[in-house]
């Protein structure tokens, strides 16, 4: 059932003011982490034989971990508590910790002699190797993840609060947690993960085009780079924010890159220089900007809201 759009907002405002308090995840971990957990079990139980015995497994899998989220997140609906939904609500969201993170990188390019310190940073948030990047490696890293987390940390989850409740949030948020750690095409997730990719693929679809909307709307450019790059990617989704970020700042992202020591060629988003600690800032900057956006269109919906 749809969430009323205030307390949506609410639910934001607050996860933004304070994120997921440190004190508080040592004494209950972030749901997320019951996610995973749940995950890695069904892996280590069901991840075995032929390719369709481990399909069929994999989807089962996704099913009862996404089924859980959504049972609990509908049970809580019904209880009708806005403080309670608020607070829970808080949960699925990442715009604090994403610009956080991101930001910790920055500082540390800005800081003399700081490249060390922003690889480190940067590995907290991206898969690929980082040794040996540069100044603006890090800086196109840190761009990219900013880019494809506004979508999955703020826009989708967001999405569903506001169309599905607490129970479309938390599906969400159990099937990108899923995507994440099995939605891979690599052994031995290549079959077992099927159905968390795909999932993820579907959920995805609407929150990642409205993402590289609202930052070509708030970047006053990058339109034509994002229709025309957002489909190199090899994901259905997650090209439409990357690209409106290169070309909402007029550089380019993307490119190879190295993961596990194997280097992989991606595509190229927009034509521009390769990004700089400056650029990363301006990104940062865009992303506070499309966050104010979503704030005032839950803001327009709660007042045409239906009392």
């Amino acid at each position: 059932m749809p969430t009323d759009p205030w307390l949506v907002l609410a639910a934001a405002g607050l996860e933004g003011a304070v994120g997921y308090p440190r004190r508080l995840h040592a004494v209950a971990p972030h749901p997320v982490a019951w996610i995973g957990a749940a995950l890695s079990f069904l892996d280590r139980r069901f991840n075995r034989g032929g390719d369709l015995a481990r399909r069929l497994a994999g989807a089962a899998a996704l099913a009862a971990v996404a089924g859980a989220a959504a049972l609990a997140g509908r049970l809580l609906d019904r209880l009708d508590w806005p403080v309670l939904i608020i607070v829970t609500g808080t949960v699925g969201l990442a715009a604090r910790s994403l610009y956080d993170h991101v930001a910790a990188v920055g500082r540390a390019l800005a800081s003399e002699g700081g490249l060390r310190a922003a690889r480190a940073a940067v590995a907290m948030i991206v898969g690929r190797d980082v040794d040996q990047l540069d100044e603006s490696g890090v800086a196109a890293a840190a761009l990219e993840s900013l880019a494809e987390s506004f979508n999955d940390g703020v826009v989708a989850p967001l999405f569903w609060f506001l169309v599905g409740g607490l129970a479309g949030l938390f599906a969400y948020k159990a099937v990108n947690t899923a995507d994440s750690m099995i939605g891979h095409r690599e052994e031995p997730y290549r079959c077992f993960g099927w159905a968390a990719a795909r999932a993820d693929d579907l959920m995805n679809l609407i929150p990642a085009r409205l993402a590289g909307c609202l930052i070509c709307l708030v970047g006053g450019r990058g339109w034509r780079v994002m229709r025309r790059d957002a489909r190199k990617h090899a994901s259905p989704n997650s090209g439409w924010p990357e690209a409106a970020m290169a070309g909402a700042l007029e550089v380019s992202l993307g490119g190879p890159a190295t993961y596990d020591g194997a280097p992989h060629a991606r595509p190229v988003f927009g034509r521009g220089e390769r990004p700089s600690a400056l650029d990363l800032g301006r990104g940062l900057g865009l992303y506070l900007r499309a966050c104010a956006v979503l704030a005032i269109v839950l803001a327009l919906g709660g007042l045409v809201w239906p009392r």
